[in-house]
């Protein structure tokens, strides 16, 4: 029933909104589409260009829930899908920090965390040099992580600034492998996506009600 209706279907990824300030984890993974051929490639061992597609998450780090997410292709770099991902948060709830790997570390990414005032906990590149200070004179928030890893080292600024919670991003991902698989069984990209915004909508439900209410209430 759901593969004859996920063309037209809309997915709600439900999640509880919070009146505190959202402490957020993002990062990506890929996902396998078996093509029509899979079978007859497994059975003859036949080498052929296997497909993906890359699931960004945006996750809660207090309520564990998936409070975003975007389906692209494969080649679609992580830092291009950001600002549609912060888009999906609204604007009336607050967002404290928003953690990522160095893949995120671009001039976008940056300036739509200082427009929504969240603190960027984006470590960067190993090349990378200071920018210049923003508008009001003040030093840049990605200036001041570089001289501080710069004094105090790597290690020193993920403990002093939280940036170890981006685990959870990755333990989001491992449930929902583990519970729904790893591969898409549809063919078309718009049911893709909708197969996999059901499986999120599916594990945030089983994420609250596996969680302690202390953990869960708003």
């Amino acid at each position: 029933t759901i593969s004859r209706r996920a063309s037209a279907l809309t997915v709600q990824i439900g999640r509880r909104t919070s009146e505190s300030p959202r402490h957020i984890v993002v990062d990506a993974t890929g996902l396998k589409v078996y093509g029509a051929g899979e079978w007859h490639r497994r059975q003859h061992r036949v080498q052929r260009r296997r497909t993906w597609r890359k699931l960004h998450l945006a996750v809660d780090t207090r309520t564990h829930e998936v409070i975003a997410a975007e389906l692209t292709a494969a080649t679609v770099h992580d830092a291009e899908v950001f600002p549609a991902l912060l888009e999906q948060i609204p604007a009336d709830e607050s967002i404290a920090s928003m953690a990522a790997d160095g893949a995120y570390d671009t001039r976008v990414c940056h300036q739509r965390l200082l427009d929504r005032q969240a603190t960027a906990l984006i470590p960067p590149r190993a090349n990378a040099v200071a920018w210049p200070p923003r508008a009001d004179g003040q030093t840049h928030p990605r200036t001041a992580i570089l001289e501080y890893r710069q004094q105090h080292g790597d290690k020193a600024w993920k403990v002093h600034s939280g940036y170890h919670r981006r685990s959870l991003a990755e333990t989001a991902m491992s449930r929902l492998k583990t519970r729904f698989g790893e591969r898409l069984s549809h063919r078309r990209f718009d049911t893709q996506t909708t197969q996999a915004y059901a499986r999120l909508a599916a594990m945030n439900i089983m994420t609250r009600l596996g969680m302690p209410d202390t953990v869960v209430a708003c």
